[in-house]
C-alpha cells in the first residue's frame, strides 16, 4: 500500500508555482516592458553589488543588485515602473556606476536579500553611508581616551582571527578617530607597509603600522563607501556619512596615487567641531566689538583671509550663526558643503554643471538674500559680482588668499575690482591662523633665550609706540619674560596641548584707509595707517595670548613671523 508524502507533494506544488511565476515573468519581461529576464536562482550573487543598495532599500522597491562588472551594476526588479528605474539611475550616477536592468520573479529576489544577512554582522554597510550602532560606537568610547587606546585596539583586530576583520578595523579607526576628536586620518602605503596617523590639533600623530594586504583591502572598502571607483588609480574624492545616534558625521575621501600605492585621507567633519561659539574664537574683545558691529550692518563686505587649515569656515559659520534670525534669508554657495547650518540655505559648487561661485553667486541674488556667504573669491568675475552685491543691498561673508589683512586690498585691485567702488563696499579685512592650546594640567612656566627675549621686547615696544595699554591685556614687562610651554599628559594624549584657538587681525575700512585705497596702496602703506585703529596685529594678539598662558612661544612663531613688523 503506497503511502502519502505531503512534504513531498508540496514541494512539488511549490516547484510547478515557482515555475509558472519564471514562466509568467519571463513573458512580461520580454512582451510588455521589453527588458531582460533573470532567474536568479541559478546565477551566482555577488556580495559587493549588495553594498550598493541598502536592504532596507531593496525590500521598499522590490528590487536587487546581483552582480558589478566594471562601471555596470546589474539589478532585478519585480516591478520595473519607470519611477523606480529613474531613481535607481539617479543613485547609482552618484557612485558612478551604470545601472543594467533585468527582471525577476519575488522567489528569486527573495534568495538575494537572504544574501545580506552575509554582508557584514557588525555593521549596515553601503555605498556612501557607514552606519556604526550606538552601542558600538559607545563601547569604542569607553577603551579610547588616548590615542595608544587605539593603536592597542587595532593591533587586536590585526592580530584576531574575527570574520568580517576589515570591516571592524574600518570601525575602529573611524570611531577612535570621533572619540579622540580627531580631524583626518592618513593611510599611507609604503614600501614594505602601511602607515596609520591621525591629525589632532593640526599635527599628525603616527598610530600604527599594519601590510600591505590589509592596506589593499582597506582601499577597496573606503573606495565603495566613498563612491570611488573601484579599479580605477587616478586622483578620486568621494564623501560617506556615520550615523552616531541622532546626528550625521560626514567623511570627505580623497585618494591620491603615489610610488607604493594610493595614499588615502579621510577628513572627518563632525557638525559638534563647527559650534563655535562667536565669543570663543579668540578673537580679543575690542575688534570683537568691532566684528559685532560689522557683522550686523544691512550691507557690506566681510573677508577672512588664511591659508588652508587655518579656521576660516569656522569663523564664517560662527558669524551666520550669530546673526541668524527668522527674519533674515541666508545663502550660501560652498566647495563643498562641509557642515550643514539649521535655517541657513547651503547650496555646492558643480564645475561640470556650470555652478560656480560667480554662477552660484548670481543666482542667490535672484532669491531675495539679507545675507550671502560665498566660501572663496578665486577670480575676476566673483570679486567684482560680490563687490556689486554688497553695494546693493547685501551683507557677503567670503574667504580670500592673502598672507595677512593688509593685503586684501591690493589683491582686490589686483582682481580688477574698481578702488573707487571698493571704498564704498569693503568693510572689513580680517587674517586669522590656527594656534595649539596648551594643556592646564601639564603646561608648565618657561623663561625665553635671549634672542626670543629681544623678539618678544620689540613687539612691546611697537605696541607701546601704537599707544596701546600693555596693562588692558595682561602684559607684564618684567625681564626676562616668562612663559609657558607643553609637556605632555594622559589628558593631553601627551602631546602637551588640547584643541585650538585663532589669532586675528583686522582692518576696518575707516576714512583713512579710504583715501589711500584710491592711490593703489601697497600692503606696507596700508599696514602704517591701519595701525591708528587701535587693533592689534596678528603677532600683537600671539604674544597676548603667550602672556596669558594660552598657548606658547614656539606655536605663535609656528604660524606668524615674529619679527616682521
Amino acid at each position: 500500500m503506497s503511502t502519502f508524502d505531503e512534504e513531498k507533494q508540496n514541494k512539488q506544488l511549490d516547484d510547478i508555482h515557482r515555475q509558472q511565476e519564471e514562466e509568467l515573468i519571463l513573458s512580461l519581461a520580454e512582451s510588455k516592458y521589453h527588458i531582460p529576464y533573470a532567474d536568479l536562482y541559478h546565477l551566482e550573487i555577488d556580495n559587493e553589488s549588495l553594498r550598493m543598495v541598502s536592504e532596507k532599500e531593496a525590500l521598499e522597491m522590490k528590487i536587487a543588485p546581483f552582480k558589478l562588472f566594471g562601471k555596470n551594476i546589474f539589478i532585478a526588479l519585480r516591478t520595473p515602473t519607470p519611477e523606480i528605474m529613474e531613481n535607481l539611475k539617479e543613485k547609482m550616477l552618484r557612485y558612478n556606476l551604470e545601472p543594467v536592468f533585468y527582471m525577476a520573479s519575488e522567489a528569486s529576489l527573495k534568495k538575494v536579500w537572504s544574501r545580506y544577512q552575509e554582508i557584514s554582522m557588525s555593521q549596515n554597510v553601503q555605498v556612501g553611508g557607514i552606519e556604526i550602532s550606538g552601542e558600538v560606537l559607545t563601547e569604542t568610547k569607553k577603551k579610547v581616551n588616548h590615542i595608544e587606546d587605539i593603536e592597542k585596539l587595532v593591533t587586536e583586530v590585526l592580530e584576531g582571527n574575527k570574520t568580517h576583520k576589515i570591516s571592524h578595523l574600518l570601525e575602529i579607526i573611524l570611531a577612535g578617530a570621533i572619540a579622540i576628536k580627531a580631524s583626518d586620518i592618513h593611510i599611507e602605503p609604503e614600501k614594505d607597509r602601511s602607515k596609520l596617523r591621525l591629525r589632532l590639533d593640526g599635527i599628525l600623530q603616527d598610530i600604527n603600522f599594519f601590510g600591505l594586504d590589509i592596506y589593499r583591502l582597506l582601499n577597496s572598502r573606503i573606495k565603495l563607501l566613498s563612491g570611488m571607483k573601484l579599479t580605477s588609480k587616478i586622483a578620486q574624492d568621494g564623501r560617506f556619512s556615520i550615523m552616531e545616534s541622532d546626528s550625521e558625521i560626514n567623511i570627505r575621501t580623497s585618494l591620491i596615487p603615489g610610488s607604493y600605492g594610493e595614499s588615502i585621507v579621510m577628513r572627518i567633519l563632525d557638525p559638534k567641531s563647527i559650534r563655535v561659539g562667536f565669543e570663543k574664537l579668540g578673537i580679543e574683545p575690542y575688534l570683537l566689538s568691532i566684528v559685532e558691529e560689522a557683522i550686523k550692518k544691512p550691507n557690506g563686505l566681510i573677508l577672512i583671509t588664511g591659508p588652508t587649515g587655518s579656521g576660516k569656515t569656522t569663523t564664517l559659520y560662527a558669524f551666520l550663526q550669530k546673526i541668524y534670525s527668522d527674519e533674515i534669508k541666508i545663502i550660501t554657495i560652498e566647495d563643498p558643503v562641509e557642515y550643514h547650518l539649521i535655517g541657513v540655505t547651503q547650496t555646492q559648487v558643480n564645475i561640470k554643471r556650470g555652478y560656480t561661485f560667480v554662477e552660484g553667486l548670481r543666482s542667490a541674488l535672484r532669491q531675495d538674500p539679507d545675507v550671502i556667504m560665498v566660501g572663496e573669491i578665486r577670480d575676476d568675475d566673483t570679486a567684482g559680482t560680490a563687490v556689486q552685491s554688497s553695494l546693493t543691498g547685501h551683507m557677503v561673508f567670503s574667504t580670500l588668499h592673502t598672507n595677512n589683512a593688509a593685503g586684501v586690498i591690493p589683491r582686490l585691485i589686483d582682481l580688477k575690482v574698481n578702488p573707487k567702488i571698493l571704498v564704498s563696499a569693503l568693510s572689513l579685512s580680517i587674517a586669522q591662523r590656527l594656534v595649539r592650546i596648551l594643556c592646564d594640567n601639564c603646561k608648565i612656566k618657561k623663561e625665553l633665550s635671549e634672542t626670543e627675549n629681544k623678539i618678544v621686547q620689540s613687539i612691546i615696544d611697537g605696541m607701546k609706540l601704537e599707544g596701546k595699554d600693555l596693562a588692558k591685556y595682561n602684559i607684564s614687562i618684567d625681564v626676562p619674560f616668562k612663559f609657558f610651554s607643553p609637556v605632555g599628559c594622559n589628558s593631553c594624549n601627551k602631546t602637551g596641548f588640547k584643541g585650538r584657538i585663532g589669532i586675528f587681525e583686522a582692518i576696518k575700512t575707516d576714512e583713512f584707509i579710504e583715501k589711500i585705497i584710491l592711490e593703489n596702496p601697497s600692503e606696507r602703506e596700508i599696514k602704517k595707517v591701519a595701525k591708528n585703529q587701535g587693533t592689534l596685529s596678528m603677532r600683537q594678539d600671539g604674544l597676548v595670548k603667550m602672556f596669558q598662558g594660552v598657548t606658547s612661544y614656539e606655536e605663535v612663531l609656528s604660524v606668524v613671523d615674529l619679527t616682521e613688523e
